[in-house]
């Protein structure tokens, strides 16, 4: 298997059937094989009957459904699924055209990278229809995640990412804030997890390329911008406090 892709999805029927369609589309053009694994969310809508629906005529697309435990379980159990030789993790709302995959594989596949990540930031960057206030925020953010975490990562949050297979299987087997011992919860919630993989990633020695992507703000009551960036500031102080604890075992 070639790729395969990793959809976490959260009530998304309304957009889900339409980002297959895409994301299948181009696939076909862009390898030879592929999978497309959709992992629902404990959503409350028809997201999930919606993926098995659709994939009775496209087979290289499968559901698998969790309970609600937040993207970053949503991911880690795609991860875990995913066959493919390279990795693909996009969101459900496609902000990212799937034709931007191209530019992660190349330093991927051509540059020997073992993680290229979709960045909005740097030369040739473009974001489409954020609102200011929200563009602010997350820069805020992020100049907080490179003091404590990640220095000279520019965006660490978009949802698109590309890792080799085997890097990816040993970077999430070793998260612990969004592992296999989260709870359930009541509430959306995106998280840090994109923090914990790359903190991972960097103490692993696995390189990581930011690859400038146009990208197109997708309005969405999913996400409390205020309530959500003051819990993942506390996941990002628990990922050093992990590390400074041993928590983390970097024996590959």
């Amino acid at each position: 298997m070639n790729y395969s892709i990793v959809i976490p999805a959260y009530n998304e029927a309304d957009k889900i059937s339409s980002s297959l369609t895409q994301a299948v589309n181009f696939m076909k053009i862009f390898t030879d094989t592929f999978e497309i694994i959709v992992v629902d969310d404990g959503s409350k809508d028809a997201t999930a009957a919606i993926v098995e629906e659709y994939s009775v005529e496209n087979p290289e697309v499968r559901v698998i459904r969790n309970s609600h435990k937040g993207k970053g379980f949503a991911v880690l159990t795609g991860m875990n699924a995913a066959v493919g030789d390279l990795i693909y993790m996009a969101d459900a709302d496609l902000s990212a055209p799937m034709s931007e995959l191209k530019k992660l594989a190349i330093w991927v596949i051509d540059q020997n990278f073992d993680i290229a990540i979709a960045s909005r930031e740097g030369i040739g960057a473009e974001r489409v229809g954020e609102p200011f206030y929200r563009h602010m925020m997350g820069r805020v953010f992020n100049l907080m995640i490179q003091i404590i975490a990640l220095p000279g990562i520019r965006d660490s949050q978009c949802g698109f990412k590309l890792f080799r297979g085997s890097v990816a299987k040993d970077i999430f087997k070793r998260m612990r804030i969004y592992g296999k011992n989260m709870k359930e919860l009541d509430k959306p919630y995106t998280g840090a997890w994109d923090v914990e993989v790359l903190y991972l990633a960097k103490k692993l020695g696995y390189n990581v390329k930011q690859v400038p992507i146009v990208w197109t703000h997708v309005k969405t009551t999913r996400v409390s911008a205020v309530r959500d960036s003051v819990k993942m500031a506390f996941d990002v102080l628990k990922i050093r406090l992990n590390d400074l604890m041993g928590l983390y075992n970097t024996a590959k």
